[in-house]
Parts: C-alpha cells; sequence; structure tokens
C-alpha cells in the first residue's frame, strides 16, 4: 500500500505492517523516516536488528531468508532492513524478493530502503510484491516553493518561529535559497539556529549572519528556473554549477535539447497539430511539459530560430571557439545564453547588446 511521507506517523501509531519500503533520493526524509519505524518496532518488542547492504550481481539472498526463517537468539521479534543502493536487485534478487514477501514469519519486521525508481522499477514484479505485503512510502525532492513552509514546520519543532507578514517571508525565502537541494544541511543549520538562539522569534539579521550557503543545485533545476522566468534564482544556478565543477558542455546540451524541443513543438503547433500531441512528440513530459504549455503561447518560430542560431554559437564557446560577438569563455557565454532565454539580451561580460 502506498502511502505519502506525512502519512507514515499515524500509520505506524495504529499497527506496524510486515514490510515497510522507503524510495527516494532525499536521504534525510529517508533517514527520519526509517528512524520512525525503527523506534516503532522496539517498542513493540522487535529487539533484535540485522542488516543487509545488497551490492553487486553476487548478494547472498539465501542469508536474507535464512535469517527471516530463523528463531532469534536474544529476542522474541527481530528487525531485518535490506538496502539495496543500486535500486536495481538484479534476477535473483527479484526473485528472492518475491518468495520473502510470500513466507512472511509473523516475529519479523522488515525495513527495505531505496533510491528514486525510474517507471519500470515502479511497476517491477519485485516492487510489486513489496508494495503489496507492506508499506511503501515514496520521498520526492522538496520543490523551491514548498521550502519557506517546510522551514517553517521544522524551526516551530523547535519552538522557534520567523515573524509575521513580509519580513518572515523574506526570512524564509533567503533560508530557502541557501539551503536548496541540500536537506541534510539544511537539517543542520536549523539545529545551529537552536543553539544560537532562544525559543521565540527570530530576526531576518540572526538568520542571516548564521546561516551559511549550502545550496545545491542540478541541471534540471536550473533549467526549470529558465523556462519558469526565474531569472535571479537561475542566474544563482548557474553560478553554483561552475563552483561546483559542473561541466559547461553538458550544462549547454541541456539547455540547447531544451530549445530544440521548443521548436519542434512550436512548428508542430504552426501545422495544426494539439498542444499535448506536440509536446508528446517532442518528448516533454513532467514538470516541463507544463513549464512549456505557459511558455510555447509566448514564442514564435522567428524568436525560437534565433535562440537555436545563439544555441550553436553558444556551444562552439563551449568548445573554445570564440565569436568575437559573444564573452570569452564557457560559463560567461552560458549566462550570455542564460539570459537571452530569459529575454534580457544584454551582455553578461561587457554590457553589450547582442542580436537575441
Amino acid at each position: 500500500m502506498q502511502l505519502k511521507p506525512e502519512q507514515l506517523e499515524a500509520q505506524l501509531a495504529k499497527g506496524l505492517k510486515p514490510i515497510y519500503t522507503l524510495h527516494g533520493d532525499e536521504p534525510l526524509l529517508v533517514q527520519e523516516a526509517a528512524d520512525a519505524i525503527r523506534a516503532a518496532a522496539r517498542a513493540a518488542g522487535y529487539a533484535e536488528r540485522k542488516v543487509f547492504t545488497v551490492s553487486g550481481a553476487h548478494f547472498d539472498w539465501s542469508a536474507v531468508q535464512g535469517a527471516s526463517q530463523a528463531m532469534s537468539l536474544f529476542a522474541e521479534r527481530q528487525l531485518i532492513e535490506i538496502r539495496i543502493p543500486s535500486g536495481k536487485p538484479g534476477k535473483d534478487g527479484s526473485e528472492a524478493l518475491q518468495r520473502y514477501c510470500e513466507k512472511l514469519a509473523d516475529d519479523v519486521l522488515t525495513l527495505v530502503q531505496l533510491p528514486r525508481l525510474d517507471f519500470q522499477q515502479a511497476k517491477s514484479a519485485w516492487f510489486s510484491a513489496l508494495d503489496g505485503a507492506g508499506i511503501a512510502v515514496r520521498f520526492d525532492p522538496i520543490e523551491r516553493r514548498a521550502l519557506p513552509a517546510w522551514l517553517a514546520q521544522r524551526l516551530a519543532r523547535q519552538g522557534q518561529r520567523v515573524g509575521t507578514g513580509e519580513e518572515g517571508q523574506r526570512t524564509l525565502a533567503f533560508f530557502a535559497d541557501r539551503i536548496e537541494g541540500n536537506l541534510l544541511a539544511a537539517h543542520q543549520e536549523m539545529q545551529k539556529m537552536a543553539l544560537l538562539y532562544p525559543a521565540g522569534e527570530l530576526r531576518f539579521e540572526q538568520v542571516e549572519s548564521a546561516v551559511l550557503d549550502v545550496a545545491r543545485y542540478d541541471i534540471a533545476k536550473l533549467v526549470e528556473a529558465v523556462w519558469g522566468g526565474q531569472s535571479a534564482r537561475a542566474l544563482r544556478m548557474l553560478s553554483a554549477l561552475e563552483a561546483e565543477g559542473e561541466s559547461a558542455v553538458f550544462v549547454h546540451w541541456t539547455l540547447a535539447e531544451d530549445v530544440r524541443a521548443l521548436a519542434r513543438t512550436r512548428a508542430a503547433l504552426d501545422d495544426g497539430q494539439p498542444l499535448p500531441l506536440a509536446l508528446r512528440e517532442a518528448r516533454v513530459w513532467g514538470a516541463k511539459e507544463k513549464l512549456f504549455e505557459r511558455l510555447l503561447p509566448q514564442v514564435t518560430a522567428a524568436q525560437l530560430a534565433r535562440w537555436l542560431n545563439s544555441a550553436q554559437v553558444c556551444d562552439g564557446q563551449c568548445k573554445g571557439l570564440n565569436d568575437p560577438r559573444w564573452p570569452s569563455g564557457a560559463w560567461p557565454s552560458l549566462r550570455h545564453l542564460v539570459l537571452m532565454l530569459l529575454g534580457r539580451p544584454q551582455g553578461a561580460a561587457r554590457g553589450l547588446v547582442l542580436q537575441a
């Protein structure tokens, strides 16, 4: 049975299921959920714990099956944890997990931890067996727009809060910008706030002086910011990716692929295709699909042609083929391209107005 993360606590209070499967790419949230399950297991008498980490194709699944069927030497009940860091148990593992779910022992509670699963993994027979035998919880990344509320909730747990109105929103927005994409570090920063300041209201100046810039960004978030028209956020992400040593060529390729997808979709729309079909044929889906739906009515084929030409020039810049009309260097050129896509054609480094 699938549960949302916020439903787990209430479910544990009602009684334990034989298997809990946690999957997702938010280590902090997965860790906290696993800790809650372990605490509930200890309270219910599952005093012995065994941990199996599946690494490689030659993992001995019979050891897991044997542990679940063997009587505990030290307690009446035992907790068995199965960790699959790759998210791919393999053929033998798939069969073993299905057999495991068919022969669940009454005195064993099982906790399975997985990374984010793709569509095929989520529909596999082994995951369906885990889901059908107990509880499965998926932990999705917390989007930027949801971070202020998440931070406010976490601060409230430790007896702290920000001010009301615009000042409080400004404080939470600043905090969110500093920790975006790095919830583990966000948790540490909030613990630091609890040590530095007493319970009660936090001023912006206190948060500004205490919270480190520990945000981590990925290219997918960058392109979402670009197509969402979030200029300041997109430029901040681009600078962070450069500082983290990301490949400029890969960043450019991702942006250029989106421009090409937009151009294909615009051409299909101009030929009379309905928008859903045009997006599907351009292989646009998920969060980007919503962004493109809002963006496409605002851009013309001629504008997209200019963007394609700019992306081609930027490709050469990233590979050392300098164009005198563009800022020199891969990352200044990427910044210039991003400004163009955001509708601001001013030169990134030299203040030149270039063709957009």
